[in-house]
């Protein structure tokens, strides 16, 4: 055992968390009352901000993820504030220009976020430089991530090289992303280890519960030198979201890794937000359960749940195990990108069309055909030849940093919804997401009625609704472009 100073916490209730288990669907109104007494516990930071939150903020809470941001920096008077940023995807599901990605940094900071953490569905190092660069410039923390895998391409050497790339480009530290449950405790061991002889920044450890490893991954991994561990209050913790933040507390209490934090209050805090989980209708096995599957399909359980919903919505839920099947192969040939928002929307919608068509690939997103394009980035692996032949004839992938082929935004956007615009921030929002936000500022303006409010996490807004069909003339895995007929859109946790 090293000598470790004491472990550090992040507490992700108030993003990763309630992304996980309710469907993103927490309300400011539920999170400000218990933000002062979250202050008071000395947590390392609080994940607020990023991931599916910005765009569920607008989509389904006629909330604008910009005031979230600004009424809570001022309750965090001691604690730091950190949000998930997709690289060149930012919080949305395609790549972005550079002008774009500058701003809402600048705008993100200015707002009150204090650490960035960054990563990218692919590793490929090239799509986070311009995330990278600009919150260093704006004096932020520019936390790396490591979109954590297993294939015959991804081993812990990979994962090695890649951070030391990333510490090259300025990273201040390391994040482990592990978002299916895949770390087991030896690897979380050996991957740590090498990270902290061979790399030498700190090492944040974020693991989802799905397969049930996360805790045991945490203690092997905090036994080799991690720094700090992701974890959400008690009452949404477990299933697909982080392990509890009152048992790693209670566990290393008395060790050389004691976080000193203390468990009755945490333990009030943990009261608030039973009550909050309360309103919600989760399903016991989605907060429960364990699914060992994980390990061999890789598909998160949030991704499990949406590929069920596209099925049921077909009267094929029958199919779920076929399709279960079909990732994996859809994965590899794709040459094995992690499953994480984008590519995991990207693989898993076209497994389920493979499935319901019966004949691979004779239908694709165009998502899909912009990743063989290499609009994504570079794959990890060789893509299979005759699927890039089948979906792209002749056209040939691109080999440059997608960005480079994008054209500044922000100029177009900032005059087409001059007529909307309250804030600066607003053009940004309309550059993520076009309609969303439009149909937002029409809300704000009292143009367009509110959202119906939804209370089920287990199924609100995931998928398209009963009865609906896929439409085959032009889908999309992503974004807020069309997958159902009626312009219903999944939401996926990352």
């Amino acid at each position: 055992m090293t000598d470790q100073k004491k472990i550090r916490i992040t507490d992700t209730t108030l993003r990763d968390a309630h992304q996980s288990l309710l469907a993103t669907r927490m309300r400011l109104e539920e999170m400000l009352p218990v933000a002062e007494l979250m202050d008071q516990v000395g947590y390392h930071s609080l994940e607020v901000w990023g991931g599916a939150t910005f765009d569920a903020c607008m989509r389904f809470l006629n909330e604008d993820p910009w005031e979230r941001l600004r009424r809570l920096r001022p309750l965090f008077k001691r604690t730091k504030l950190q949000m998930l940023l997709r690289g060149q995807n930012i919080v949305g599901y395609r790549h972005y220009a550079d002008d774009v990605v500058e701003e809402f940094i600048k705008r993100a900071v200015d707002n009150g976020i204090d650490i960035m953490r960054i990563f990218d569905a692919l590793n490929d190092s090239r799509n986070m430089e311009q995330a990278m660069r600009v919150t260093k410039e704006e004096g932020a923390h520019v936390q790396a991530a490591l979109s954590y895998t297993i294939s015959p391409l991804h081993n812990i050497t990979y994962f090695v090289d890649l951070a030391g790339e990333l510490k090259e480009m300025g990273a201040d530290s390391i994040c482990i992303k592990d978002m299916a449950g895949l770390l087991s405790p030896a690897d979380a061991f050996e991957l740590v280890r090498r990270l902290k002889t061979e790399v030498g920044l700190p090492v944040q450890l974020h693991c989802h519960y799905t397969s049930g490893m996360a805790s045991m991954a945490y203690l092997k991994g905090i036994e080799a030198g991690a720094d700090i561990v992701d974890v959400a209050s008690a009452a949404l913790s477990l299933g697909t979201s982080q392990p509890p933040t009152d048992s790693i507390v209670a566990a290393l209490r008395g060790t050389p890794y004691d976080t000193g934090l203390d468990l009755q209050l945490l333990a009030r805090i943990s009261e608030h937000f039973k009550k909050v989980a309360r309103k919600y209708d989760i399903p016991r096995e989605v907060i429960m359960g364990v699914d060992t599957n994980v390990l061999r399909y890789q598909v998160p359980g949030g991704m499990i749940s949406n590929l069920a919903s596209q099925l049921a919505d077909q009267n094929a839920l029958d199919l779920l195990p076929q399709v279960l099947e079909e990732v994996p192969r859809v994965r590899a040939d794709l040459g094995y990108p992690p499953l994480v928002t984008p590519s995991s929307q990207i693989v898993g919608t076209q497994a389920v069309v493979n499935v319901l068509l019966g004949e691979r690939y004779q239908m694709v997103s165009t998502e899909l055909k912009n990743y063989l394009r290499g609009l994504y980035g570079r794959p990890p692996g060789e893509v299979n030849p005759d699927i890039l032949k089948k979906v792209l004839g002749d056209e040939k992938p691109v080999t440059v940093r997608p960005a480079d082929l994008i054209e500044p935004q922000l100029p177009a956007a900032r005059r087409e919804i001059a007529e909307y615009m309250t804030q600066d921030e607003d053009v940004l929002s309309y550059v993520l997401f076009p309609n969303v936000a439009l149909d937002f500022f029409k809300r704000r303006q009292g143009l367009l009625p509110p959202p119906p409010i939804s209370e089920s996490a287990g199924t609100a807004n995931r998928s398209g609704p009963a009865g609906a069909e896929l439409n085959y003339d032009h889908f999309s895995a992503v974004d807020d472009t069309l997958i159902w007929r009626d312009q219903h859109n999944l939401v996926y946790p990352v």
